[in-house]
């Protein structure tokens, strides 16, 4: 590793030692599942509340919030054992595009996951390969949408294998997957690497990374993910999505 490398390594691992701790938890969407202990509860809260996650954080927190709220504060108890008046309820739901039909459908979806494909951890788990989850999310993806749904849904789950950084669903996956020794990712699955995860790109992690050499390609889309996750592992093939709190923090907190 050359200096330039080295030095670089050093500020980033700095930053994440700056931003990777408790305080984070107050004003990111990660604190809604927080609010649950069973493991269930966090990974269907976790998971809806990343499908939101675009846009105003307070927002997003607040929207997150509401959906809990919809479910009882009991997610999975809702998911498995919901009547279909129970699902029109959730009607008046709405962020951004994500309407009360959408949020309807995902109920249904998580249902037949944990019904027929033993929960979420189970379907990542199936379908990953030895380095990366990216094939993995265009499996669940499709696993997801398996029942009949309207098409619309379809677009709030992205498919790494059709061209997208899949932001939000990468999210979720670090707040599963990744062992944080400061209490704000969960690691909740055993199953699963740190090792095959990969960055939540969006326009914030998008441009400090370029800043910082790490990222070449001008848009935010798989390929862009490749290249940042090739970089990334050079700097901590074991836990490389760490680098994301020196990213988003960089962006957001440090207008980088």
């Amino acid at each position: 590793m050359g200096m330039k490398q080295q030095e670089l390594k050093d500020f980033m691992d700095a930053k994440v030692l700056q931003y990777n701790n408790s305080k984070f938890i107050a004003t990111d969407p990660i604190q809604v599942p927080h609010k649950f202990e069973k493991k269930e509860d966090i990974e269907i809260s976790a998971f809806l509340t990343a499908t939101i996650s675009w846009g105003n954080r307070k927002s997003i927190i607040k929207n997150a919030n509401r959906m809990m709220q919809f479910l009882d504060n009991d997610p999975f108890q809702f998911v498995m054992h919901h009547k279909e008046s129970d699902l029109d309820a959730l009607l008046p739901f709405v962020h951004r595009t994500f309407n009360g039909t959408d949020f309807t459908q995902f109920i249904k979806g998580l249902k037949n996951l944990y019904t027929k494909h033993h929960g979420l951890e189970s379907v990542f788990r199936s379908y990953a390969h030895p380095a990366s989850l990216q094939p993995a999310i265009s499996a669940f993806k499709q696993l997801f949408f398996e029942i009949p749904h309207p098409s619309r849904t379809t677009k709030h789950i992205s498919d790494p294998l059709k061209g997208s950084a899949a932001k939000r669903i990468n999210m979720f996956l670090r707040w599963m997957v990744r062992k944080d020794t400061t209490g704000v990712d969960f690691g909740l699955w055993d199953s699963v690497s740190p090792s095959q995860l990969s960055c939540p790109l969006d326009v914030h992690s998008g441009r400090v990374a370029r800043s910082l050499g790490l990222l070449h390609r001008k848009q935010n889309d798989a390929k862009a993910l490749i290249e940042l996750d090739k970089h990334l592992r050079q700097l901590d093939p074991t836990d490389p999505v760490k680098y994301d709190y020196a990213l988003f923090g960089l962006g957001v907190f440090e207008k980088w």
